[in-house]
């Protein structure tokens, strides 16, 4: 691909603004600059403007280390927007590939791939999600064989489906659960439907994805393939 073409795709510009970019001396290619628009850019290269990356065009995956008190939508007049947290170009591509609560933390996968996300968010694709839950009142035994066995939700027909339940620490109410569903509000009501109530809510895990270790609340970083791919397995 053309140099210029490809700072058009991947910055959203026109033929004429990429052109004087490339230009203006601040783009580099394998860390040699590159001043001429029909340079051909392979997959192999790294293209760098004014010393930041540039991923080359084509699906985005994103984890987000999504901190408390923002929204997962692209506008929201109360709250502030996890989009807020993103460096990107062409930011109206993105959707939330599965959607935390505003005052839930942790992995959020931000694509621009619908049929990648469909298999996230889909019931009958039953991708596995991950919470670290902190509860107002002490654990009970028999809450492990309620959730393999599924709750009545209060407004639902069906019992949800079977979830796995993993006492992590007691004295600090602290459980681990893994959901293969996303109904609204769905973790709370399942406490809440045992008589218990979520103080704090904490997503690690999608799928085969788990929230990045060095990332901190509020960054983000691409997905690597591996990582992409597991959602298809």
């Amino acid at each position: 691909m053309r140099l210029d073409k490809y700072l058009c795709d991947a910055l959203g510009a026109t033929r004429k603004e990429a052109t004087k970019i490339i230009k203006s001396g601040d783009v580099t290619v394998n860390d040699v600059v590159q001043k001429s628009g029909s340079f051909k850019v392979t997959d192999d290269c790294s293209v760098e403007w004014q010393g930041r990356e540039i991923i080359k065009p084509g699906p985005r995956y994103i984890m987000l280390f999504k901190p408390d008190g923002f929204v997962c939508s692209h506008e929201d007049g109360f709250n502030q927007t996890a989009f807020m947290l993103l460096d990107e170009v062409k930011m109206e591509d993105l959707h939330f590939a599965g959607r935390l609560d505003v005052d839930t933390t942790g992995l959020v996968l931000i694509t621009d791939d619908g049929q990648w996300s469909h298999r996230i968010t889909s019931p009958k694709h039953k991708c596995e999600k991950t919470y670290r839950v902190w509860l107002a009142d002490p654990i009970k035994d028999e809450y492990i064989a309620q959730f393999e066995q599924g709750i009545q939700l209060r407004n639902e027909k069906d019992l949800t489906l079977p979830a796995k339940l993993e006492i992590v620490d007691r004295d600090e109410n602290e459980v681990l659960l893994t959901i293969t569903e996303g109904k609204y509000h769905q973790v709370k009501r399942m406490f809440a439907a045992l008589g218990n109530k979520v103080e704090h809510l904490h997503r690690e895990r999608i799928g085969a994805i788990e929230l990045c270790d060095s990332l901190e609340p509020g960054e983000y970083r691409y997905l690597t393939q591996q990582e992409i791919d597991s959602i298809w397995k």
